[in-house]
């Protein structure tokens, strides 16, 4: 399987790292060529407003929700939920994909210093909790009808699974744990 990050802003290179460790080759994607050949597509954390901002700008909209709706496994991390979902819960204007069906609230658990960290029971993941680190985090506010839970804190989603698409609040790829990344393209792509 070769793997897809967005590479425009954020932390991709520790998401590159993270599928290297567990044995899934990496391209990195900055304009719409570099979608073909690639069999799932990491969207990394980092400031979602500028990672919206520049897949505008490189022409990466249209052919990101086409490969998505198409059905390649994707896995938005924390600005990536935000990237992904079909709004937010503030006012201001912000560019979304709208390939997953929730609201998101940004930096719902506080801003930068409550940030903080936790082991998540998630489910459909073996090998028991999952350490898990919150950085300025998201949460899930509202679902749509075919978005499953898997994982909460506080009573609030902080992963979901829609078809093809999983996002999560935390970031998988800061921690040393593999168990996110592999479940989502070992097991997302036949959902």
């Amino acid at each position: 399987m070769r793997v897809g990050v967005l590479a425009l802003q954020g932390d991709f290179r520790e998401h590159a790292l993270m599928l290297g460790g567990v044995g899934i080759e990496v391209a990195l994607v900055r304009q719409s060529d570099d979608l073909s050949g690639i069999d799932g597509l990491i969207v990394p954390g980092g400031e979602s407003t500028t990672i919206g901002k520049l897949a505008e700008r490189f022409g990466l909209l249209e052919p990101l929700r086409a490969a998505i709706a198409d059905g390649m496994p994707t896995l938005g991390t924390c600005a990536g939920m935000i990237f992904l979902a079909g709004s937010t819960t503030e006012s201001r204007p912000q560019i979304q994909l709208g390939v997953l069906d929730v609201v998101v609230r940004r930096n719902a658990f506080g801003r930068q210093v409550s940030s903080f960290e936790a082991d998540l029971e998630v489910a459909g993941l073996s090998g028991g909790p999952t350490h898990a680190v919150f950085i300025r985090a998201p949460w899930i506010d509202k679902l749509g009808a075919g978005v499953e839970v898997l994982a909460e804190v506080e009573g609030h989603p902080v992963m979901v699974r829609e078809r093809n698409v999983v996002a999560t609040s935390f970031h998988p790829e800061l921690t040393g744990d593999g168990r996110i990344h592999t479940l989502v393209f070992s097991t997302v792509g036949e959902a």
